[in-house]
């Protein structure tokens, strides 16, 4: 089980993939991923390719250990998400060294299904009541929306209206049949995001997101007592102890930690673990590929308090190449009535389609999120 060689592939539309192979010839696949900073992901994983060749693949708790302690400074998107996608392919190669999926290594499953949700409404959210239909007509019964363009720090009641109109859009379209997550992305200051969630009140929504900025974590708190709508957050948080105060506050209902970014798959876990003492669901981010996605399943039929998984089918980000593409079998995660069947393959229980990495390898990408600003010019959050 010595690690014998690692292999990085940057493919589109925004993802880099990673293989590590033993000597024995085990494969694992992990995606070690910072949207639009894959070649700073990509060199970070270079750097601890050191501290792993020729170690003992089934050593991931000590080889995590190393890999976070080892380099002094710790913690933030780069170094986590590049040990997250090396985690992620040491699980696998765990996994279909024993014969079972990862989830049964984390205590065996608690389910048979886990809900998905489908995007609708990219970045500039418009025409979402046909694309809440459209998805309802395929069996999904959950959507998630951007629920603003860019924000200045004190705006305009008409984006208020807005934004509230297009969620009002799907109601009147599908009614209570269809549950609703809004994303502020991080988008709205704490002012208007006050006022946007006011408005929102009356829509009965499954949450909203991100309705600040995450290193904001105090405010939470202060917009929890304003509201009945849960909030949700974390794709920005990384580690344990990233996630410490923002449960500790209380100021959460649901967390969204993203299994590429947050640690991996036992940090995962373990986060999770956490908010379960304190009441909290679990509801991992994951708008990237198939590695990933397979990840976050893996936590999701171990994890009780994990309720629904986002997935990148069709997302708006995907254009030219999609999630499936690249697996050999495009039908493991059997998606259904807006559920996904627990998977029973070993390891991340996925087969990715290694030619077509290689061949999409040679074009890679160089993603990167659009910079917007105000009217008068000052740079906003996207």
């Amino acid at each position: 089980m010595k690690i014998r060689s690692m292999e990085l592939f940057k493919v589109p539309p925004r993802w880099l993939f990673l293989k590590v192979t033993t000597e024995s010839g085990l494969v694992g696949w992990g995606e070690p991923i910072v949207e639009g900073r894959a070649d700073t992901v990509a060199a970070a994983v270079r750097e601890m390719e050191e501290y792993l060749l020729g170690r003992n693949a089934g050593h991931i708790e000590d080889l995590w250990q190393v890999l976070y302690r080892g380099g002094f400074y710790r913690g933030g998107p780069i170094l986590m998400s590049a040990i997250s996608g090396i985690e992620q392919a040491l699980w696998d190669i765990k996994g279909k060294a024993l014969g079972v999926p990862v989830y049964e290594l984390l205590g065996g499953p608690v389910r048979e299904t886990i809900r998905v949700y489908s995007w609708i409404g990219g970045d500039r959210p418009s025409h979402v009541a046909d694309a809440a239909k459209e998805k309802f007509a395929e069996g999904y019964t959950a959507v998630k929306m951007n629920g603003t363009e860019e924000m200045a720090w004190i705006d305009s009641y008409e984006k208020i209206d807005e934004a509230v109109g297009r969620v009002q859009a799907i109601r009147d379209a599908l009614g209570l049949k269809m549950d609703i997550g809004v994303d502020f992305h991080g988008r709205v200051h704490k002012a208007m995001a006050k006022i946007l969630i006011r408005e929102l009140e009356p829509f009965k929504l499954m949450f909203v997101e991100e309705p600040v900025l995450a290193e904001h974590d105090e405010l939470f708190v202060e917009l929890k007592r304003s509201t009945s709508i849960p909030l949700a957050t974390g794709e920005r948080h990384y580690t344990r102890w990233g996630y410490k105060r923002l449960l500790q506050d209380g100021g959460v209902d649901i967390i969204q930690p993203d299994v590429s970014h947050a640690g991996g798959i036992l940090e995962t876990r373990k986060i999770a673990a956490m908010a379960e003492a304190y009441d909290i669901a679990v509801a991992p981010h994951c708008p990237l590929g198939p590695i990933a996605l397979a990840a976050c399943l893996q936590v999701d039929f171990c994890t009780p308090n994990a309720f629904i998984q986002e997935q990148s089918l069709g997302i708006h980000y995907n254009r030219g190449s999609d999630l499936l593409d690249y697996l050999v079998d495009r039908t493991v995660f059997h998606y259904e009535d807006g559920f996904v069947t627990r998977m029973t393959g070993p390891g991340l229980g996925v087969e990715i389609n290694e030619e077509k990495v290689r061949e999409m390898a040679k074009v890679g990408h160089s993603w990167k999120n659009p910079v917007w600003r105000t009217t008068d010019g000052v740079v906003a959050e996207w």
